[in-house]
């Protein structure tokens, strides 16, 4: 290898929200070779990072471009409103976005939820980030939808949150770009699938006719047919009573009677 050349690595982008722990742990069990770097970035640049090529793939929130993009979706979160720890939406258990018609819920810059109206009053201005939004519903001033993870990763011990039933849910998916599929991406691929260490990463090589019929041959010789058994053996089940290339006796006849 020459000073120029660079070691092989795998450069892993995640969006906030979103947990590669479980999946870097199998990686570095199985490819302790090859080095997996992970780049988070925010949700709206994870596209653009991948067609930059600053990732080989990305754990990234649906929706992505599928005329650019190959995804395996891998599972959508709930959603949930934050709210002050002394709201009144705290003694129920889940709300719908019917509840919230007369509170004033932000909107950021930064919201993953492509809202046709957002629900709710409209707050005074738009927050840049989510995290910006959160401090603000600590300060009692409106409310805030999110994925669960978004909620969990943004956690203060003044606020908290309640799934919401009819709102907009976001997904998480495996993706990179279609014409950029290596093979460090294929083994990535195995890896969220659950495929073990010993897995063709899913293609399976069927036996050939030709193939089985020699296994068996092998294994106990050839197999006669029903119907050829059936010819090979003697009608009624009896053995021939007469000896091998000898033609078998007459019956014997009884004597004429005389005519008297």
């Amino acid at each position: 290898m020459t000073g120029s050349e660079e070691s092989p690595s795998f450069r892993l982008a995640y969006v906030p929200g979103v947990t590669p722990a479980k999946w870097v742990k199998v990686w570095n069990e199985r490819r302790p070779d090859i080095p997996l770097t992970l780049v988070q970035v925010p949700a709206a640049e994870a596209p653009g990072a991948l067609r930059a090529g600053e990732a080989d793939a990305g754990l990234v929130r649906l929706p992505v471009d599928r005329t650019y993009f190959s995804a395996i979706p891998l599972y959508t979160e709930t959603s949930v409103v934050v709210v002050p720890k002394d709201h009144v939406i705290t003694a129920v258990d889940e709300v719908t976005l019917a509840d919230l018609a007369d509170e004033v819920l932000f909107h950021p810059l930064d919201d993953l939820f492509d809202w046709d109206a957002p629900p709710g009053e409209p707050a005074f201005e738009r927050p840049a980030t989510t995290a910006d939004a959160i401090e603000l519903v600590a300060a009692g001033v409106g409310l805030l939808i999110v994925p669960q993870s978004l909620a969990r990763l943004h956690h203060r011990r003044d606020v908290t949150y309640r799934p919401v039933a009819d709102a907009p849910q976001s997904g998480v998916a495996l993706s990179w770009p279609e014409d950029a599929t290596t093979d460090l991406v294929e083994d990535f691929i195995g890896i969220v699938r659950g495929r073990t260490v010993n897995s063709t990463r899913g293609r399976t090589t069927a036996t050939p006719p030709a193939d089985r019929t020699r296994k068996g041959s092998e294994q106990g010789g050839s197999r006669q047919t029903p119907a050829a058994k059936a010819r090979a053996k003697p009608a009624g089940g009896a053995r021939a009573r007469t000896g091998a290339g000898k033609p078998a006796k007459a019956a014997k006849r009884g004597k004429p009677r005389r005519r008297s």
